[in-house]
């Protein structure tokens, strides 16, 4: 009887027998894995918040940053990284009507409706890479002081991006041919950049419209912008060129900026080509009808859970990284 009433016990201990919280098993261990990751990328977005706060002054502003759009030529501020979040967020409400699907037993409505969220998820993460291939490489280019800040040209009237192309002045001098007796030396010297300082100052000093645009915010929430006079003397502390943005020089303003840009889409980035993999092998035994053999596509709902998480999170990135 002791036997009996000790079994009894542990089967109702959860108040859902041997299924805790109603969930079944993978479910359960699903939830288990969002709510590490979820804590895993606050403490990322805490540490970009603290550093954000810490610079403030001179951290570097979304709408002057991420201007891109493919295929077109001006200043398009946040256009494209709105475009992003938009597929996202629909491929999300794709993934939705796919599990609903899954629910009634529709397994050609689940093939679609997965099929598009996939579609969705993969123009993201082809967007997201050019996004990174054109912080790296950069359109204006800046040069950097000896102090590590970094001075931007506009044009003083306007207050718009000057690149360092069309003004720059050519120094013969300052380039050495690449020759074969010096193939050594050339080869450890590592990769140059367009312009040299020399070449820069040149340039600015021929063109008397241009002004400098340093890092620091003002009152207004601009960057400020120096006078004629006074770019001329902050130019005289540069030090080297910087075009484009890496880990160690960001011509954009603050290196770490750029430092946690590269961390965090990408580790982001890198949740949805997982996802998208994942949903690809999920779609494929939709259509081979594994889960219509098995009578339930609880599979589709827990890879659905992994990308409304994806989702949530990249909401969170957009407001931290273009919209704050």
């Amino acid at each position: 009887m002791d036997t009996t009433v000790t079994t009894e016990i542990k089967e109702n201990a959860w108040g859902g027998g041997n299924r805790p919280l109603g969930a079944s098993y993978g479910k359960l261990m699903m939830w288990f894995f969002l709510v590490s990751d979820a804590l895993t990328f606050s403490g990322f977005l805490a540490a970009y918040g603290f550093s954000r706060f810490k610079f403030m002054e001179t951290w570097p502003i979304a709408d002057e940053v991420f201007t891109h759009v493919p295929f077109f030529h001006g200043n398009y501020p946040m256009i494209y990284v709105a475009f992003m979040t938009f597929i996202l967020i629909m491929s999300s409400v794709t993934m939705v009507l796919a599990v609903d699907a899954g629910h009634k037993m529709k397994k050609n409505a689940v093939i679609w409706y997965m099929f598009a969220t996939i579609i969705g998820g993969a123009i993201f993460v082809g967007s997201q890479a050019w996004e990174w291939a054109t912080f790296i490489r950069g359109d204006y280019g800046a040069v950097e002081t000896k102090g590590g800040r970094i001075l931007q040209f506009v044009d003083a009237e306007t207050g718009n991006r000057v690149a360092l192309a069309d003004f720059a002045k050519t120094i013969p001098s300052e380039r050495v041919a690449h020759k074969e007796n010096n193939g050594i030396w050339f080869y450890g010297e590592g990769t140059r950049t367009s312009f040299t300082v020399n070449e820069v100052i040149e340039g600015f000093k021929a063109n008397p419209s241009l002004a400098i645009k340093t890092e620091t915010i003002n009152e207004e929430g601009e960057k400020v912008v120096l006078s004629r006079q006074e770019s001329l003397s902050k130019l005289a502390d540069a030090s080297q060129v910087v075009e484009g943005a890496n880990l160690i020089h960001n011509e954009y303003g603050s290196r770490l900026f750029a430092d946690f840009f590269f961390f965090i889409t990408g580790f982001h980035g890198f949740h949805v080509f997982s996802g998208v993999v994942i949903n690809l092998i999920i779609f494929f035994n939709v259509v081979l009808g594994t889960y219509e053999r098995r009578g339930h596509y609880e599979m589709v709902e827990k890879v659905g859970l992994y990308w409304h998480f994806v989702d949530l999170v990249w909401v969170f990135v957009f407001t931290f990284f273009y919209l704050v």
